[in-house]
């Protein structure tokens, strides 16, 4: 096959009108060693190049910083890189003709561009009627009890308490899936942040001695203020008591530890367990320390309060914290699956970033460590070495 034909039958595989024996003839040559087959100029090689980066849909500001590395190459390489630019211009040009129809979907999947998570949460009424609420309409959702219940402006859910003299407490249920989050307004005015993957069971109004709210995941709270009624928080292993004060609880189930934070005001936390209470699985918080849950016992320490809130400004905080914590805050936030072996789990990284952002510039920061490589497929994160 003499250079004409030869590059004849590579501009028909770039337009993808070569027969199955010419794309076997194609594919068979650039693997092939043999330095003198095809003569390809450098000039060619950039041309060809050149024709790939013109079909992709990127803005020019990015086409513009596009580096030349092909000084240097020895030829075999030359002819091998030449002949996948045009295998890879025919498979770009099939791709993208066909996704012209959905321009979003083809930027998605170029920059694997998975977006932030956002309000989202169902609201399940004590008499079982559920409510999606980023379907739902704003105003008034529902009266129960000694309460009515709206949606607001800003997507909130809010509790007004109402003097109907009812008795009887009924209880809902705000659950908060993968890739969402939400802030309630209960009826005593306590304002709750409820992180993904998360939910909230209070009662609509409260009555009696205390307020009692049972949380799954992870909530801040900043809690009105009722010197006779105490606030608590239960959470599978803990429960914490305040009067009014704001505080952060993590009890997520897939986590090692659950960790109560406080910020400002004062918080008793206790095991929920029947073990008899003692000086170790019971303590007393000032502001900005934590006690972590571990084995049973409590034990506290001095924190950066708002490190452990960052996530209540839309922002992840980093700050040597375990690989194996931080992929599944982004597993949940994104509502990806991630794969992380068990080696490089303990792998400590410092860091912030904003929760606004897409998937990618995350990924970005963690990987410009070096340390290790996260390879995304669809909605699968895998980190690797």
């Amino acid at each position: 096959m003499d250079n004409i034909d030869a590059k004849n039958l590579l501009i028909k595989y770039r337009e993808g009108a070569c027969t199955p024996e010419e794309i076997t003839l194609i594919e068979s040559w650039y693997l092939n060693d043999k330095e003198e087959d095809i003569a390809i100029t450098i000039a060619e090689l950039d041309e060809a190049k050149d024709h790939i980066w013109a079909t992709l849909p990127v803005h020019d500001s990015l086409k513009a910083k596009q580096v030349r590395l092909w000084l240097g190459l020895p030829r075999r390489y030359i002819r091998i890189a030449a002949a996948a630019i045009i295998v890879l211009s025919a498979s770009v040009g099939l791709y993208f003709s066909k996704q012209k129809t959905n321009k979003e979907d083809v930027v998605a999947a170029v920059n694997n561009n998975i977006v932030p998570g956002g309000k989202k949460a169902l609201l399940t009424l004590a008499n079982g009627q559920s409510i999606v609420l980023g379907d739902a309409r704003n105003g008034k959702l529902a009266d129960q009890a000694n309460s009515s219940v709206f949606k607001t402006a800003n997507g909130e859910l809010v509790y007004n308490a109402e003097n109907r003299q009812e008795a009887s407490v009924v209880y809902n249920l705000l659950t908060i899936p993968r890739g969402g989050y939400y802030i309630l307004t209960l009826a005593d005015g306590t304002k709750v942040w409820l992180n993904a993957e998360s939910s909230l069971k209070y009662p609509t109004s409260f009555i009696g001695s205390e307020r009692v709210v049972e949380l799954v995941g992870e909530g801040y709270f900043e809690v009105a203020k009722r010197k006779d009624q105490p606030f608590k928080v239960v959470t599978s292993q803990q429960t914490v008591e305040v009067l009014g004060t704001h505080f952060n609880v993590n009890a997520y189930a897939d986590e090692k530890v659950t960790a109560t934070t406080l910020l400002e005001g004062s918080v008793k936390v206790s095991l929920s367990s029947r073990a008899k209470l003692n000086e170790l699985n019971t303590a007393i918080l000032k502001p900005h320390q934590q006690a972590v849950l571990k084995n049973g016992n409590i034990v506290i320490s001095p924190v950066n309060a708002e490190e452990a809130v960052a996530w209540v400004n839309n922002n992840f905080n980093f700050n040597k914290e375990d690989l194996g914590s931080i992929m599944r805050k982004i597993s949940r936030w994104y509502d990806v699956e991630v794969v992380c072996p068990d080696d490089l789990e303990q792998m400590e990284f410092i860091g912030t970033v904003s929760r606004t952002k897409n998937i990618k510039d995350v990924i970005n920061i963690i990987e410009q460590t070096n340390a290790v490589h996260l390879k995304v497929e669809g909605r699968r994160i895998t980190v690797m070495h």
